[in-house]
């Protein structure tokens, strides 16, 4: 893979002549996203969610030019640093967006900070920065990562489950998602399976599983980890006995590769392609027209990012040279999210709906997930009010 891949987005509507923002440079927006390996498919969510959104506006924000530089992190830390540096020091990004994983973001957040550059995390949401080490310069367009976890939780709590079998990846995502899913379940946990980041072979834990006869497994394994597991899970006949339950493991992103297999599967989320406000029916059918497939929250969540930025540069007439001027425009989140009810709380995290979703087939032979029912409303993270910000 190329270290730096850029994309110039194109322009179809210019600046009236003689406004000051035909004198701006290009506004630069820097993506680290995941774009190699098994979770490449969430990273082409991103990048095309972030694209679409500039697209959608004419390919002008605050009444700038914008140029998207693209940086594929390839899942390792070291390297996600050393493109982000680039981005700033060389490319003099305005803003960073991204990246998928929680270690990515952990690895970033201090580069981008002491250049006193804006990162917004379209997926990444550690528990880490939403408490004591929350950041000015930190904004998350995605959740908390526990919240979407707490959603399977209080399901599984509330529908009478008792004995629930749990596996993750072996970092911070995988630890804050079994924190989540803890948070409101109270029935017995029969075992705890952290796996490598990066697995795809669970016959090991499927016989695990087996052996158990848990009511329910709770999953979460993202990208082609969450391919391989329903397959495999599928084929050995478990989802006869067992109630699946996950979290980035069935949907938009890897139901093209799982199909049939991921049918009746449960999952939480803060959206759902068929979440019917005018904003998301209207973001749905531009992704699918563009794309030629059904978009996933890795695509909704950069499509927001680029609204928030967009309203942000509209309070602040494209300038973006007085930082606290920008921090304050973009805690105003003064646009309609796709997602509905949308505000920053005082740690720059969302407070948002959550609901609990299920697989099914359209009937145009395409797969995406559907809403069950709402489970939280405007739904605040547990870490908010340790965080200093005010």
């Amino acid at each position: 893979m190329p270290l730096l891949e850029r994309a110039f987005v194109a322009v179809a509507l210019c600046a009236a002549a003689g406004t000051p923002a035909d004198a701006q440079d290009k506004l630069k927006i820097g993506l680290i996203s995941t774009l190699s390996g098994p979770p490449a498919v969430i990273g082409q969510q991103q990048r095309n969610g972030l694209n679409l959104g500039i697209k959608q506006l004419g390919g002008m924000l605050g009444g700038r030019e914008v140029e998207v530089i693209v940086a594929d992190d390839e899942l390792k830390p070291d390297l996600a640093i050393n493109k982000v540096k680039t981005m700033i020091e060389r490319d003099k990004v305005d803003f960073v967006v991204g990246p998928v994983f929680s270690n990515i973001l952990q690895a970033i957040l201090k580069p981008v900070v002491d250049r006193d550059a804006i990162l917004i995390s379209a997926n990444a949401g550690p528990s880490s920065y939403a408490g004591k080490e929350c950041s000015p310069n930190l904004f998350v367009t995605s959740y908390q990562n526990d919240q979407v976890h707490e959603v399977l939780g209080k399901h599984a709590q509330d529908s009478g489950m008792k004995r629930l079998f749990l596996i993750a990846p072996n970092y911070q995502a995988g630890k804050d998602a079994m924190a989540g899913f803890r948070q409101d379940f109270k029935g017995e946990i029969v075992d705890e399976v952290f796996v490598p980041l990066g697995q795809l072979d669970y016959s090991a834990e499927l016989t695990k599983i087996a052996n158990a006869k848990p009511d329910a497994i709770f999953v979460f394994l993202p990208g082609g980890m969450g391919v391989n597991f329903v397959k495999q899970f599928r084929q050995a006949g478990l989802a006869d006995t067992v109630t699946f339950l996950s979290a980035f493991t069935v949907d938009e992103g890897t139901l093209p590769a799982q199909q049939d297999a991921a049918i009746g599967f449960f999952g939480g989320a803060n959206w759902a392609p068929n979440l019917d406000n005018p904003e998301n029916r209207q973001f749905v059918a531009a992704y699918e027209r563009e794309f030629g497939a059904v978009p996933a929250t890795y695509a909704f969540q950069p499509y927001d990012t680029v609204m928030l930025i967009a309203s942000a540069l509209k309070e602040v007439k494209g300038n973006v040279a007085d930082k606290d001027k920008v921090r304050a425009a973009l805690r105003k989140a003064d646009f309609k999210s796709v997602r509905g009810n949308f505000k920053f709380n005082r740690n720059h995290y969302p407070i948002q709906d959550f609901y609990l979703v299920k697989v099914a087939k359209r009937p145009d032979g395409k797969y995406q997930t559907e809403i069950v029912k709402k489970v939280f409303v405007s739904y605040e993270d547990h870490y908010a009010p340790e965080c200093p910000m005010k």
